[in-house]
This record gives C-alpha cells, sequence and structure tokens, in this order.
C-alpha cells in the first residue's frame, strides 16, 4: 500500500519564484529606430516665372531740347523749371526790337520793289503800240520786256525778305513745341543766347508714356528672341515689369517695342526699349529702375534653395525612398523664381520626397523621420 506525500512550499522559495517572475516581467521594450527628424517637402507642378533683371534709364516719349532760333537777350521767361506746359504755350521771350526793324526795313523794300515793278509795266504798256506800228525797233521792246521781268523777279526777292524777317520776328518767342514738363534753365533774364549756344535753354518732356532703355548681353538677346515666339510652356512673357529705385514694383506694366538693332562691339551688348504708360506722371525723364522679363513655366517643379548643397560646381539633393533612406542626387538648375530653384531636364519629379534642412547631417542611407509644418508625418 502506497501513500501519496504532500509537498508544501516554504515561505521562502515562494518569495524566490515571484522575485524570478518580476524580474521576467519587466524586461526593456527595444524602441523602433524612425530616423533623424527633419523637414521634408512632396514636390508637384505649379506655376513659377524664371525672371532676368537689367538696369534701365527712364526718358519720356518726347524728350525736345529748346533752343534759340535767333539771337538776342533773354527778356523774359514765362514758366518756371518743373511746370507743365501745353503745346503752343509762350516760354520765353527774346527782344524783339532789332527784328521788329528789319522787318519795316523789308517791308519799305517791298513798297518800293513794288513800285519799280508798276513802272515797268507802265513803260512796256507804253510802248507796245509803237511797236505795233513799227514805229520802234523790236530791241527797244525787248528791253522793256527785261526791265519788266528784273522788276518782278526784285519784288519777289523783297518779298521772300520780308517773310524770312517775319518768321525772325515770330522766333523771338519760344513757344512749347509739344505738351510736358519744363527741365532746369541754363540762362536767366538778360543773358545774350545764341543760336550756337551748346546748351539749350531747357529740356521740355513729354511723360504722358517713358521709355525705359536697358542692355542686354548677346547670349540673352539670342535666347529671348528664341523664347519669345516659342510655342512651349517656356515662352518669355511679352510684358515687361519695372522696379523703381525704391524697390517698389510700378504698378503699369509695359512691352518692349523696339531694340538697336545692332550689337555693340565694344560691350558685346544691345540696347532694347521698352514703354510703360504713365497717367500720374510719377516717372521722369532720368530716373532709374531694373527692367524684369519673366519665363512663366505652367508645371514646374520647384525646390527651396535652402534644400539644395553646392559641391564644386555641381547641385545636390537628397532625396527619400520609400523607405525614408536619403540617397543625394544631382540635379539642373534651369532659373530661379523668388527664393526657389526651377528644376531642368527632369532632374527630379512630382511627388518626390526632398529634405529641406538639416543637410550638413546627411550622407547617403541615413533614416529620417519626414517633418511638416511641426508635424510628424504618417508613413506606412
Amino acid at each position: 500500500m502506497y501513500h501519496q506525500r504532500t509537498h508544501s512550499l516554504t515561505p521562502g522559495l515562494l518569495l524566490l519564484l515571484t522575485s524570478l517572475l518580476t524580474i521576467v516581467g519587466c524586461k526593456p521594450e527595444v524602441k523602433e529606430d524612425n530616423g533623424i527628424p527633419l523637414p521634408v517637402k512632396t514636390l508637384s507642378g505649379q506655376v513659377a516665372a524664371n525672371t532676368f533683371q537689367y538696369l534701365g534709364s527712364v526718358e519720356g516719349i518726347e524728350d525736345v531740347e529748346i533752343r534759340p532760333q535767333v539771337d538776342g537777350i533773354l527778356e523774359e521767361i514765362y514758366v518756371d523749371e518743373g511746370d507743365f506746359v501745353n503745346k503752343g504755350q509762350p516760354l520765353f521771350k527774346i527782344n524783339a526790337q532789332p527784328y521788329i526793324e528789319d522787318l519795316k526795313n523789308a517791308q519799305a523794300n517791298v513798297a518800293l520793289e513794288r513800285a519799280k515793278l508798276r513802272k515797268a509795266k507802265t513803260e512796256l504798256d507804253r510802248l507796245q503800240p509803237l511797236i505795233d506800228n513799227e514805229v520802234i525797233s523790236e530791241v527797244q521792246m525787248k528791253t522793256a520786256e527785261a526791265d519788266y521781268e528784273i522788276a518782278q523777279a526784285s519784288l519777289e526777292k523783297a518779298q521772300a525778305i520780308e517773310a524770312n524777317m517775319q518768321i525772325k520776328l515770330g522766333f523771338t518767342t519760344i513757344n512749347a513745341p509739344v505738351s510736358g514738363f519744363i527741365g532746369r534753365f541754363t540762362k536767366s533774364v538778360g543773358n545774350v543766347i545764341k543760336k550756337t549756344d551748346s546748351d539749350p535753354l531747357t529740356v521740355l518732356s513729354n511723360v504722358s508714356k517713358i521709355y525705359v532703355y536697358f542692355s542686354m548681353s548677346e547670349s540673352d538677346y539670342l535666347y529671348y528672341s528664341r523664347m519669345k515666339n516659342d510655342s512651349t510652356s517656356k515662352k518669355i512673357s511679352p510684358d515687361v515689369k519695372l522696379i523703381l529705385a525704391d524697390g517698389h514694383e510700378y504698378e503699369h506694366t509695359g512691352r518692349i517695342d523696339a531694340n538697336s538693332g545692332q550689337i555693340n562691339r565694344s560691350t558685346g551688348s544691345i540696347t532694347l526699349r521698352a514703354v510703360f504708360n504713365n497717367p500720374d506722371t510719377l516717372l521722369r525723364s532720368g530716373n532709374t529702375g531694373k527692367i524684369l522679363m519673366e519665363q512663366i513655366y505652367p508645371n514646374a517643379i520647384l525646390i527651396p534653395q535652402s534644400a539644395a548643397i553646392s559641391i564644386q560646381d555641381k547641385k545636390f539633393v537628397f532625396i527619400l525612398d520609400s523607405g525614408n533612406l536619403t540617397l543625394r542626387k544631382e540635379i539642373q538648375i534651369e532659373g530661379i523664381s523668388g527664393k526657389d530653384y526651377i528644376i531642368a531636364n527632369n532632374s527630379l519629379s512630382e511627388n518626390d520626397r526632398i529634405v529641406t534642412a538639416g543637410l550638413n547631417k546627411l550622407t547617403d542611407s541615413i533614416k529620417i523621420n519626414p517633418i511638416k509644418s511641426g508635424s510628424l508625418l504618417t508613413t506606412n
């Protein structure tokens, strides 16, 4: 007959077993490595403009030098510097007295020559019956006819001199040839002014529209010439913008309407002209600014300039693969739009992901924990 023995656990043994179970249950959990948290941008096509800037100088559509047509003493100035004047408005008055006397003398000569002509006509009329009746010789008649023609020519000459004196008298009042703004005066009342003076009395500028002249290199001009008529999406916009000296953009757009037609051999550049409306006459001759030409890309791939690193003469970005591992990739830059690079030659594609900051920490195959706008992105 067998007896079953019952084994009981002592308190010490129970404590030992409990401690072992606790140690096993508290083994630290191994966390997954999500990578370095850095901002990442997913690329997409968007409208962009590649800009070209050129220094320009402003001129009115009509900049007219006001010069005297006759010599004399400047007697009056009817306007002030900076005034707006209308076409035909008097500007300056030259002492007219010498020209009045010249005109009177010319008018007297006309009267004298007209009297001589009448006398010659009377003599011719007197001789005509005598020649008809063969009382006098034909030679006498021809002499009388010649005297009449001489008198007639002398009268015409005197009349031409009178007209010329009348014109010179009119030139003693200098009128505005166009509407516009008066520039600085180079002479004051009392000065003798002459037709041969090197400097004009002033310059009158019509600035209802303004021209902006600017130069570009030969290579830029060839590119512009090709792209302005390009049928692809990279056509250069026919409209140009003007950045004023204070950095503000002029509110009206302009258009290029002319070029000099020749490349300057000494500078290798060509001058172009853009025309802008100037209804408020904000711009005046002598202003400076920058012409902005834009090449529009309707579906460009843009990356922040900070997302690219330069190695020698090449540029690279770090793209992420499906496992968020970095890969350094060379890119081609076609232009700049604002603070972004325009990517060329399909260097990058839509939906590519690039790291936009912290590039100095990266090499190939570094795992990234993508961040966008301060929030962790959910990745599968």
